[in-house]
């Protein structure tokens, strides 16, 4: 059986919408000084390079990036592992991934910030499916997208970035 892919968001597209959600988190933390971006690897972190770049375009943000290691093929809770802990203390913590299908990655990436000094945790996604299992809200969304239980979403951030729906 092939699967048809159907592009749903192209390039042009997908730097518009990084752009959106930079100047949305810049305008919710303008008078922090530091954020911490912690992606969820692979796409959250080159979705957080990429939201670090628009930011610091704009603003003197710093931004403190940490990649989430999480194994998602665990059956029960997955063993969640950082690059490194957060520089600072009292820091706002933006937990990014590509895309939220039913929020268990999302809420096992913010397990481990919870028990640290976190002023402010938020949550930025490139592509929300709607299939809320965990209870996850988003602050920062760049596209929403309802789609059956059963179709999938892939995003491509790097050379010719873009979003299938299959």
């Amino acid at each position: 059986m092939t699967l048809d892919k159907k592009q749903i968001l192209n390039e042009a597209q997908i730097s518009q919408i990084i752009r959106r959600m930079a100047y949305e988190i810049y305008e919710d933390n303008f008078e922090s000084k530091e954020l911490v971006f912690a992606g969820i690897d692979t796409n959250g972190v080159k979705l957080s390079e990429k939201l670090k770049e628009e930011i610091q375009s704009i603003s003197d943000i710093q931004i403190e990036l940490i990649q989430i290691d999480i194994d998602k093929s665990a059956k029960s809770q997955p063993q969640v592992s950082f690059s490194a802990e957060p520089s600072t203390t009292a820091f706002t913590l933006i937990v990014v991934d590509d895309v939220l299908n039913s929020g268990s990655t999302m809420i096992y990436a913010l397990d481990p910030f919870l028990k640290m000094n976190v002023s402010k945790i938020q949550t930025a996604v490139l592509v929300h499916r709607s299939h809320k299992r965990f209870p996850i809200a988003v602050d920062f969304t760049g596209f929403a997208l309802g789609t059956t239980i059963e179709e999938h979403i892939e995003v491509v951030l790097e050379n010719e970035a873009a979003a299938y729906l299959y």
